[in-house]
């Protein structure tokens, strides 16, 4: 018999479902991105950038990253000419990273398609559904970036 609790159970399901969605939501922004040249980790890296320069260390805490795999992305995207780096006044060590033009234009030209996929998405599913599942998976994401992952062993014994 399960002896746990139901609202683990329900979080169980709920990750299972990020997950399986996850993984989804990944291959069609490749398929919906590969006319722009850029993959879905190098359109979200993109995208965070149209809001200004930023770190690759900022870059990664936004998007609850590995900072080493960001900084693969923005490599990538420099060779590409997607994007540029220069001297961060603030921090010599970690430079800035900003869209070029080349860059900035292949987000614009992604932005219609875009919506044309979300709208898709959000057909059929009432938009205060939305709202909440936005402030749920907030609440975890806080609750996640403000304690680590419990060890393994740890409260055993």
């Amino acid at each position: 018999m399960d002896s746990s609790p139901p609202d683990v159970d329900a979080l169980i399901e709920v990750t299972t479902e990020v997950f399986a969605v996850n993984g989804r939501l990944l291959r069609e922004g490749d398929r919906l991105s590969a006319h722009a040249g850029l993959t879905s980790a190098r359109w979200q890296v993109a995208g965070l950038l149209l809001d200004g320069p930023s770190t690759v260390a900022n870059l990664a805490r936004e998007r609850g990253l590995r900072r080493q795999a960001v900084q693969q992305t923005v490599e990538r995207l420099r060779a590409e000419g997607v994007v540029a780096t220069r001297p961060n006044p603030q921090d010599q060590r970690s430079p800035l990273v900003e869209l070029t033009a080349a860059g900035r234009k292949a987000l614009d030209d992604l932005r219609p398609l875009e919506e044309r996929w979300l709208e898709y998405l959000a057909e059929g599913i009432p938009l205060d559904d939305l709202r909440v599942t936005v402030a749920v998976l907030r609440r975890l994401r806080e609750k996640l970036d403000a304690r680590p992952a419990v060890e393994p062993g740890a409260g055993e014994g």
